[in-house]
């Protein structure tokens, strides 16, 4: 879940401000303080991005946990495709 701290940091990298629960208080004097519908905008622009990036999140996961190299080099061997067949089905169980 997107934060109203990690949406601030993405519209105003560089502000000054604090955040104590749900009170936001605004401490630069060089930026202007966004408003609640930018900031509201700006979670929710966040979430699309992250949950859109839920497939490679997941692949990922199942990526790291083969060994590649040797998977490859044991294909080059043996004239297999045993990394390219796990490849595809991890694709598979998490289209884009």
């Amino acid at each position: 879940m997107i934060t109203t701290a990690e949406a601030l940091q993405s519209l105003k990298p560089n502000a000054e401000w604090v955040l104590r629960g749900d009170e936001l208080e605004w401490l630069d004097s060089e930026q202007t303080e966004p408003t609640a519908l930018e900031l509201s905008n700006e979670v929710t622009r966040l979430q699309a991005e992250y949950d859109s990036q839920e497939y490679a999140r997941n692949r990922k996961k199942e990526y790291d946990q083969l060994n590649q190299f040797e998977m490859q080099f044991n294909d080059d061997r043996d004239g297999t495709t045993t990394w390219v067949d796990k490849i595809n089905e991890i694709k598979a169980r998490y289209p884009k």
